[in-house]
């Protein structure tokens, strides 16, 4: 019976210890001070709509955070600390108003989606040429540019699985046959064509939505 009982309490610790650590790299945090208080348990923070004033020495503390969004804070250049944290995985910079990313984003080897949304000042081809560097990306969110056309730097990615245009000023499919690890086209919102729309269950290589 003690044997029993060990062994569900042990069970239960086990548990609790797991769900605890759970909690802890899914907690979104939304406050620099309170990230930089503890920052090597920090793996995601969301802080938007924020002035951003942090130092280079304050950057490379957050060793394992894997989420940053940096929505609507209004950068205009991208501090290049972040470049050093090697464990980001997802990073969201839109509503900035940067022109170009630091040519250090290739560092950033890890990185598998960006969001670069209501980017209204940034240079997209310098832009792409950068991010083309990334080995593992593989989404790319490109909402709300003010696109009709994208540049050939676009073609250099070698393992982008998802594209995002959703409201841009499209009004035809863009030639990505190129990218043959494409599975997925957002185009929602755009200006396509309505024969065009009718062919979204013909075979491009990769499944589109309208």
């Amino acid at each position: 019976m003690k044997k029993i009982y060990y062994i569900s309490a042990l069970f239960i610790a086990v548990f609790n210890l797991s769900f605890a650590q759970n909690n802890e790299t899914e907690k979104d945090f939304t406050s620099l001070t309170e990230a930089l208080k503890n920052p090597e348990k920090v793996f995601r923070m969301k802080v938007t709509t924020q002035e951003i004033n942090l130092s280079d020495e304050q950057w490379s503390r957050f060793v394992n955070l894997e989420y940053l969004n940096l929505n609507g804070d209004h950068l205009k250049e991208i501090p290049v600390a972040i470049t050093k944290i090697k464990s980001l995985k997802t990073l969201d910079l839109s509503g900035n108003d940067f022109k170009n990313l630091p040519e250090e984003f290739s560092n950033l080897t890890n990185l598998e989606e960006i969001y670069l949304n209501n980017e209204k000042n940034m240079n997209l081809p310098k832009t792409l040429s950068v991010l083309s560097k990334l080995p593992k990306l593989k989404s790319l969110h490109l909402e709300n540019d003010n696109l009709s056309a994208l540049p050939n730097e676009l073609l250099l990615f070698k393992n982008l699985e998802s594209l995002y245009l959703n409201n841009n000023r499209f009004k035809d499919v863009p030639k990505l046959e190129a990218l043959d690890h494409l599975k997925y086209l957002d185009l929602k919102d755009n200006k396509i064509k309505p024969e065009l729309q009718d062919m979204k269950n013909l075979n491009f290589g990769f499944k589109i939505n309208f």
